[in-house]
């Protein structure tokens, strides 16, 4: 009797199961075509046309364009062949700016503008003349200034232009004038007027280095083979 009725729950129990999942089939609302009202209506196929895939072209095959030959030094070995085509941008290496490999100039300041005088110096020191240059750095030149106490100024400057020094202690300001300069230290006045033209900071202080002024026409860079300093400008000596 037992087993009868146990029989007949299992067996009513496997009826109410496979009904209900065959309810929940039929009314799924994922399912296309099922009898439920929440049927989901078939999507109209799409009519937008796949984009077209860009293809890259192969660098390799492409003849890369050789590099003349004067102009080849810009280039390292690996780059002879051809441009980097990643780093486009010349920077100078520690072989483009060797201190042995340097040029020396030397100028006479005998009746040149202090000023102007200056100027060119600085611009050969820092390099700015080449077609190299690079302002962070040294691609410059060495200059050699001889006769440094007979530049010369214009105007009232040999009475008027000032000199300051100050010793760093209370009361320790020293003015003295160009001329009383020029006939103790004339040296530092084209020192004093090229450190001027110069970059402030470890470059420029590297930089000043480069220059030599002695006076008379005297110097010990004769092993250097100093070649005279090129001036463009025609106003920079004073007409007597």
């Amino acid at each position: 009797m037992a087993a009868a009725s146990a029989a007949a729950i299992t067996s009513s129990s496997s009826f109410l199961h496979s009904h209900s999942n065959n309810s929940n089939i039929s009314s799924s609302p994922f399912l296309i075509g099922s009898s439920s009202k929440f049927a989901l209506p078939l999507t109209k196929p799409s009519t937008r046309t796949p984009p077209k895939i860009r293809t890259r072209v192969n660098s390799e095959k492409q003849a890369a364009p050789l590099i003349p030959r004067e102009q080849r030094w810009m280039f390292e070995e690996s780059e002879i062949n051809g441009p980097d085509i990643w780093n486009n941008t010349w920077y100078p290496k520690a072989a483009d700016h060797i201190a042995t490999q340097k040029t020396w100039y030397i100028v006479d300041a005998t009746d040149k503008i202090l000023g102007r005088l200056a100027s060119t110096i600085a611009i050969h020191i820092r390099g700015k003349n080449l077609v190299t240059y690079t302002p962070s750095v040294d691609m410059g030149a060495y200059v050699i200034v001889i006769n440094a106490e007979k530049v010369a100024v214009s105007g009232k400057k040999r009475t008027q232009k000032l000199y300051r020094r100050h010793s760093g202690r209370p009361g320790g300001m020293k003015v003295e004038t160009f001329d009383h300069l020029q006939q103790r230290i004339p040296e530092r006045i084209i020192e004093h007027a090229v450190r001027g033209m110069l970059p402030k900071g470890r470059l420029g202080r590297s930089l000043f280095t480069h220059l030599k002024v002695y006076k008379g026409p005297e110097h010990p860079h004769e092993a250097q083979q100093p070649i005279p300093l090129p001036i463009r400008d025609k106003r920079i000596q004073i007409e007597k």
